[in-house]
């Protein structure tokens, strides 16, 4: 938990309350969370879960982690305590997105349990929604779209996830998919019928 370190600040309610703007959205404003190695294809999912939702007309948004770390947290490298200050910011903006009445879908490692669980401290029951993508080291070794795990490995890239640095794994996430045998459009299936079967898409 951060420390609050401003003084003299106080939370103001808004006029236009949460579920008037699910009203207006037509749909119930959640956070979809994304979990798993690197390669395991967080980031596939994600987006094209957002692509069908889109193509729904919901309203949902992609928070990338390579984006974030372009942007709103490009001064954090992947130490421990960087790593849990990344996640916790992208937690705050991830419940901002939500309580506008958008489906915020997030795609990142996030190793550590206790970091993905203060983020769920968050959410009310059923806005937060852990999604497992389960794939193993040699899975994602396989893929290494980017290189990564074979510079990790030649020691190049130091706190690398799977390799030099742990994955802790949630014990009791929402779903979980198995990125070791299913393609992208069955697991992207899969979450779009958990989120219909919550009622999610519905107001």
């Amino acid at each position: 938990m951060a420390e609050q370190k401003a003084t003299n600040v106080t939370w103001h309610e808004h006029t236009v309350t949460k579920d008037e703007r699910f009203q207006l959205a037509g749909h119930k404003g959640v956070v979809v969370w994304f979990t798993g190695l690197s390669a395991c294809g967080k980031s596939t999912i994600a987006n094209a879960l957002d692509n069908k939702l889109h193509q729904m007309g919901k309203h949902s948004f992609v928070l990338d982690g390579d984006n974030i770390r372009l942007g709103l947290n490009k001064n954090l490298k992947f130490s421990p305590e960087d790593r849990t200050e990344n996640i916790r910011r992208i937690g705050e903006v991830a419940k901002l997105f939500a309580s506008s009445g958008t489906i915020a879908i997030t795609a990142f490692i996030s190793p550590y349990k206790a970091d993905r669980d203060a983020v769920r401290a968050l959410f009310a029951p059923g806005e937060f929604i852990e999604v497992l993508v389960d794939a193993s080291v040699e899975t994602c070794e396989a893929r290494d779209p980017k290189g990564l795990y074979k510079k990790a490995r030649a020691g190049e890239i130091p706190n690398f996830t799977g390799i030099s640095a742990p994955y802790e794994a949630p014990d009791k996430a929402e779903l979980v998919l198995d990125a070791n045998t299913k393609g992208i459009e069955e697991l992207t299936n899969e979450v779009f019928a958990y989120l219909e079967s919550k009622g999610v898409l519905k107001a």
